[in-house]
């Protein structure tokens, strides 16, 4: 994965980053303290529970901050009449006549079972840059592919509320 992200998914890892850094540090650190001052640390069930969530929380910020330092910035803006990262398209399936709607996003917001799909996975790939009407051929491996038709390009765009994803 070539770790691609839109100056706003930065914006907003940046921001979760700032988060953890000020509130979610102080609070992990409060609440192991707190464990340890309970006394015997061998059978402490909170003090392994807080350092846990404490490292946890560390973890987080390093692997945000690796994503931020190795991305690629790409641009969210595409054609009037093209889909582009951040657009709703709505899909008919020629196999069986379903439609579908999707919005494309980069990887680090993918969440298909919210419709957004990754411009990394198959169908995201296939259909950047085509156009309502495009009969666009989804290729997912060496022995299977399928094809969709564009019905419906809308031209949305990340308005903070797709979720950075976990890793």
């Amino acid at each position: 994965m070539n770790n691609q992200l839109t100056l706003n998914d930065i914006k907003r890892m940046e921001e979760e980053i700032e988060h953890r850094k000020l509130v979610i540090r102080k609070e992990a650190l409060e609440a192991v303290k707190e464990a340890r001052a309970h006394g015997d640390l061998s059978e402490n069930f909170e003090y392994y529970a807080a350092k846990r969530e404490k490292n946890k929380n560390e973890s987080r910020i390093r692997f945000l901050e690796r994503m931020i330092k190795t991305a690629e910035i790409i641009s969210d803006e595409s054609k009037e009449d093209e889909i582009g990262v951040d657009n709703t398209v709505e899909v008919m399936f020629e196999e069986d006549g379903s439609v579908e709607v999707y919005k494309i996003v980069t990887t680090m917001r993918g969440n298909s079972l919210e419709g957004l799909i990754s411009m990394e996975s198959p169908i995201g790939k296939a259909l950047l840059g085509h156009k309502t009407g495009d009969r666009v051929c989804v290729h997912v491996n060496d022995s299977f592919n399928y094809y969709v038709v564009v019905k419906k390009i809308e031209k949305t765009v990340d308005d903070g509320s797709d979720k950075i994803r976990s890793f």
